[in-house]
């Protein structure tokens, strides 16, 4: 049994790019079974190895989750953070379309703390844009934007339920994103945030607090994101 393909792609990645299309074209939905080791081995005519070898791959890029005795099943849909992307971004790079629900966009001037992460005085104005993000019908995060008022006021009116807030910031505003300072911790979820999460009060969820800076080195954006624990993957690469 051939481990290559004439054109010479590697018959696991035929095998990962079959299911990965599936995937995308909503052909294979989350929670929908795979086809398994020996049913993809048989039918792409190699060994049960390659075929274990494409599926591993897969779950190790988040895409399916094997159960040990249950089989092969399409995983729900996860956010890897590892490069600064929009939420719009990330959804679309996973063949997913980005839906927001915006609970709130409005301009305030009583948040000192969240003034000084932007490197702006105490009482300054800012705009606070809520929004629930969702994966259909099913929200997994709900995430607070922070912006400079003095710059960017417009934004309360932003179709932002619709829209990138990254590409408004690029297209309206020639503003572009370089690179995000974090802080990632667990929490237990309040009322308030286990009923707009559709969570049990007390669940893990992942906070995110991020500085994001333009190019030119500007405090531009600051956010906190509550996030679906179970639905969001941190990669990091460790040197010795």
């Amino acid at each position: 049994m051939s481990g290559t393909h004439g054109n010479g792609t590697p018959a696991y990645k035929r095998i990962q790019n079959a299911i990965r299309k599936k995937i995308e074209a909503a052909q294979l939905n989350p929670g929908d079974a795979v086809a398994s080791e020996r049913d993809l081995a048989k039918s792409n005519k190699v060994s049960l190895m390659t075929a274990r070898h494409a599926l591993a791959g897969l779950e190790r890029e988040g895409l399916v989750e094997r159960r040990r005795g249950a089989g092969t099943f399409v995983a729900a849909p996860k956010i890897h953070f590892n490069k600064l992307m929009s939420y719009t971004e990330h959804m679309s790079s996973r063949g997913l379309a980005p839906r927001s629900r915006v609970l709130m966009a409005k301009l305030i001037d009583d948040e000192q703390e969240v003034a000084g992460r932007l490197r702006l005085p105490a009482a300054s104005r800012l705009v606070k844009i809520v929004r629930l993000r969702l994966t259909g019908d099913e929200p997994f995060a709900l995430e607070t934007c922070y912006l400079p008022a003095s710059d960017f006021s417009a934004l309360v009116d932003a179709p932002l339920g619709r829209s990138s807030l990254f590409a408004a910031l690029q297209h309206e505003y020639g503003v572009e994103l370089a690179y995000a300072d974090e802080e990632i911790d667990a929490t237990a979820a309040d009322g308030h945030l286990a009923e707009m999460l559709a969570l049990s009060k007390g669940s893990a969820i992942l906070r995110i607090r991020q500085v994001i800076y333009s190019t030119k080195g500007e405090a531009t954006i600051y956010v906190v994101g509550y996030y679906r624990s179970e639905r969001h993957t941190l990669f990091i690469r460790r040197f010795r």
